[in-house]
Parts: structure tokens; C-alpha cells; sequence
């Protein structure tokens, strides 16, 4: 695979439009790659870990989570968190539908540093689990901290 078709695959995703794989090959070949097919994005797809997901306008899109921060004050991401909410043994999040899988990537890639042992994500539910060493309480308050400005 050419540097420039996965500079070309990588641009397009980040535009958070496409909902199909030949909406995909169909934006490639117009970039010029024309030995494109759809077989060979679901590997990219696959390759690059994207998954789909709800973009701002609520369309189910294909998008590079892997390649996602920690949420800045404006970040659309914070709107995709409705209500967090615990018991002694797990933190319970809900999400807008079709985004907890996108929330609980970003949450699995700050992990055991900051006291995430694990997430287990549905359509708009995640369930996240403590570290041993961390209180439920405590990573209440840093997961809140990432999502505040919606709650």
C-alpha cells in the first residue's frame, strides 16, 4: 500500500462523511487511485482500526478512533455524553445512540495510567471498571472532567 493512497484514506475519514465502503472507493478513484476496490478498503478499514460511528450531524460515518485525543472544551465528543453515573464496583455511561463505542475507545486509550482497568461498550451504554489501585470515586472525577461541559 502507497504512502500517498494512505494519506489520501486517512484524509478522507477525517472528514467524517462517508457511511459506506463504496462511498470510499468511489472518493479514491476520483483522487486519482484507480486500482481501488472495495475489498481493499475493508482491509484499510480494518488495517487502521476505524470504525463507524455518529459524526456531528448524527450520521453513521467510518472514522479513524484510534487516531482520537483526550476531548478538548469544544470538542464535539463531549456532546455525545449524556449522564455518568456509578455504583461501588463500575461506572455506568450513557451516550447518544450509536456513539459508546467511539467513547469507550477514547476512554481504553488513556487506561491503566489513569486508573481504567477496562470498557465494555453497547450501542449507547459503556460500563468502565477501576484499576485495583483506584477508588470509583476518583475515576468518577476524571471521567466527569473529560465529558464536564455537557453534564
Amino acid at each position: 500500500m502507497s504512502d500517498q493512497l494512505t494519506k489520501a484514506f486517512k484524509e478522507l475519514l477525517h472528514q467524517e462523511r462517508f457511511a459506506s465502503q463504496s462511498e470510499i472507493v468511489d472518493a479514491l478513484k476520483n483522487q486519482g487511485f484507480q486500482s481501488i476496490n472495495q475489498s481493499k478498503v475493508s482491509r484499510m478499514l480494518s488495517k487502521f482500526g476505524a470504525v463507524r460511528a455518529r459524526n456531528t450531524k448524527m450520521e453513521m460515518v467510518y472514522c479513524l478512533p484510534s487516531e482520537l485525543s483526550v476531548p478538548a472544551t469544544s470538542s464535539p465528543l463531549k456532546n455525545l455524553v449524556l449522564d455518568i453515573d456509578h455504583n461501588d464496583f463500575v461506572i455506568v455511561i450513557k451516550t447518544s445512540p450509536g456513539a459508546a463505542q467511539l467513547i469507550a475507545r477514547l476512554l481504553d486509550s488513556i487506561g491503566k495510567p489513569e486508573g481504567i482497568l477496562g470498557t465494555i461498550a453497547g450501542d449507547d451504554t459503556i460500563f468502565v471498571t477501576p484499576t485495583k489501585d483506584t477508588t470509583i470515586k476518583s475515576l468518577l472525577g476524571q471521567i466527569q472532567t473529560l465529558f464536564e461541559s455537557n453534564l
